[in-house]
């Protein structure tokens, strides 16, 4: 029997690409938690899109055992775009383990998944990564630990997650170094970290077990929605579910509640059980705790979403639609959606991403796992409009930008930041590695400013960026009208310095992914009454004398007559047919 000493919950943060899930790999082969015959690359992302991208798109959790000891691990993401993943994982845990690649030194998501870690007072374990690559400089990488973390170099451990050198170490090092979790026998409480949804047993909720026990079979609720019904299942991830009888104080396990209503069980939520039980299986324990004025455990900081975009079924189906983003939404909490129409496609749903990344993940796991054909509006952020002395003006949301550089690039990437309207706070050294703090609007930043910030820095510089508050800006509407027919799901929100230029721009790149009609189309941009730019597309000339051999060259005029009247009346009338790759296109230009 495992007691709580003898378990350690912790997880693995890096920046992308630093070899997280290569490492879990190791321990899953080390500790024989999965048989060699059954072992393949990136174990742990079940998502065919995560094995297709080479990322890890949603936390994992996996119990291994090692030394007698159980240990709890949780997989995370090293995108900034699913950062909100590795916040919930680590209020889960007691310790994480820093990976950082020996070619790369720290990113910018290092210090962020660092910070995050710190703030919930976790025992971290540094550990540098990729040691057989020849380019790997483990001296420099120290350094920069050391500067960091002020730490002794003593306490810094080395691997290859590729070849499996140090990963033993590591396992060692997990046991002595991150404290067991404490909890109370009674009365019972759970942390609900994630959760999916099943359609044969309903919502089953991932959960950290931090006071108490849960059995198969008990009552349990949930404080928050108020919700009840019957544990069906409990048991832990071996990787794959493995039924338990029950699961006990700092256990990482699952709960199959039955719930088929998915808004009833949230992430964040406490789940808890009908205590009367225990008593009668601990009759030894005198100082049984009244369930009576159970507080909640702190939960989750709700998540605010960074763009937003329109989703909309080509096939019309709204309450399909509805359907999947609820199930998707169970198993991804910082999605938000709510009902919106548009003149030109009707009934969908305004979405909140966390970033671009986040968009097309959830637009393909909607298309993929729910069989549905949509098209997705140009993202935006999101502007608080007021309306002062009959003028409408915009507050627009800005975010603290962290860049991490070699020294050599800090004059282009400086350069990059003061034409994306960025405000200088500091400047910052971690050898020879420069971190340069900023404050930005998000909509500079969200779209190509990585892609220019990559390009410029030969791929070197890394980005983070978290949402500080909302400014007044010198902002206005500029509409798109096509064919005379003001789209409103191209409208965006421009500063009046770019407002030329984003004109001129969004027209020449419409006219080039706007297929030609039956007739002239005429694209321009607006602000009020006043047009800015326009772009003529020229008709889709159709043969009308193609089936006329010699005679008169009056019929062929009448022909032509006759279809130039057409083209003026379907001018007026006829309804242009936009693409619906139109609007991720148009992210391009």
């Amino acid at each position: 029997m495992v007691t709580k000493e003898n378990i350690r919950n912790f997880c693995i943060i890096a920046h992308v690409d630093h070899g997280k899930s290569t490492l879990a790999d190791r321990f899953l082969e080390i500790t024989k938690t999965v048989e060699d015959r059954n072992m393949r690359e990136q174990y742990l992302d079940k998502m065919d899109l995560e094995r297709e991208r080479g990322i890890t798109i949603k936390l994992q959790p996996v119990t291994i055992n090692f030394n007698n000891y159980q240990l709890n691990l949780i997989d995370t993401p090293g995108h900034v775009d699913f950062s909100y993943e590795v916040s919930r994982s680590l209020a889960a845990v007691e310790g994480a383990i820093l990976l950082i690649d020996a070619t790369q030194g720290i990113q910018a998501q290092t210090l962020a998944n660092l910070y995050y870690a710190q703030k919930q007072n976790l025992d971290i374990i540094p550990v540098i990564n990729k040691i057989d690559l020849p380019a790997a400089d483990k001296e420099k990488v120290v350094s920069e630990i050391v500067e960091l973390l002020k730490i002794d170099r003593s306490q810094i451990l080395y691997t290859s997650a590729k070849t499996g050198e140090g990963v033993e170490q590591i396992l060692e090092a997990v046991i002595k170094r991150v404290k067991p979790p404490k909890g109370d026998l009674s009365p019972t409480r759970a942390l609900i970290f994630d959760s999916v949804y099943d359609s044969y047993r309903g919502v089953i909720a991932y959960i950290r077990v931090v006071d108490g026990q849960i059995y198969s079979g008990d009552k349990i609720s949930l404080m928050q929605t108020r919700a009840e019904d019957d544990a069906l299942d409990v048991g832990i991830f071996s990787p794959n579910y493995t039924k338990k009888e029950k699961l006990e104080v700092g256990d990482i396990g699952y709960v199959v509640t039955g719930l088929k209503n998915i808004s009833l069980c949230q992430v964040g939520d406490t789940l808890t059980v009908d205590n009367s039980k225990f008593e009668i299986r601990n009759s030894k324990i005198n100082d049984l705790k009244n369930q009576i004025g159970l507080s909640p455990l702190p939960g989750y900081k709700k998540i605010r979403p960074m763009i937003f975009a329109s989703l909309y079924s080509q096939e019309g189906n709204i309450n399909k639609l509805r359907e999947a983003l609820n199930k998707l939404k169970l198993n991804d909490s910082s999605l938000s959606f709510e009902p919106e129409s548009s003149r030109a496609f009707g009934f969908g749903f305004k979405c909140g991403f966390l970033g671009l990344l986040h968009m097309e993940i959830v637009k393909e796991r909607l298309e993929r796992e729910y069989d549905l054909d949509l098209i997705v509006t140009t993202p935006q952020v999101d502007y608080i409009v007021q309306n002062l002395d009959g003028k409408l003006s915009y507050k627009e949301p800005w975010v603290a930008l962290e860049i991490v550089c070699p020294g050599q690039f800090i004059g282009s990437v400086m350069d990059l930041a003061q034409k994306s309207r960025a405000k200088y706070i500091s400047t910052e050294y971690i050898s020879d590695r420069v971190i340069l703090k900023y404050e930005a609007p998000l909509a500079s930043i969200i779209i190509n400013f990585y892609d220019k910030l990559k390009s410029i820095s030969s791929g070197y510089a890394s980005m983070n960026y978290e949402l500080i508050d909302y400014r007044y800006e010198d902002l206005v509407k500029m509409d798109i009208l096509i064919a005379g027919e003001k789209i409103d799901v191209l409208s965006q929100i421009v500063h009046r310095l770019e407002l030329n230029s984003k004109a001129h721009e969004i027209t020449k790149r419409l006219k080039d992914l706007i297929p030609k009609q039956m007739f002239q189309i005429t694209v321009q941009a607006a602000v009020g009454g006043k047009i800015l730019a326009r772009e003529d597309i020229s008709a889709m000339k159709k043969d009308v004398t193609g089936h006329l051999y010699g005679g008169d060259i009056t019929r062929k005029r009448k022909l032509w007559e006759k279809q130039a009247k057409g083209k003026q009346k379907m001018k007026k009338l006829g309804k242009v047919d936009i693409p619906s790759d139109v609007f991720i296109k148009l992210l391009k230009y």
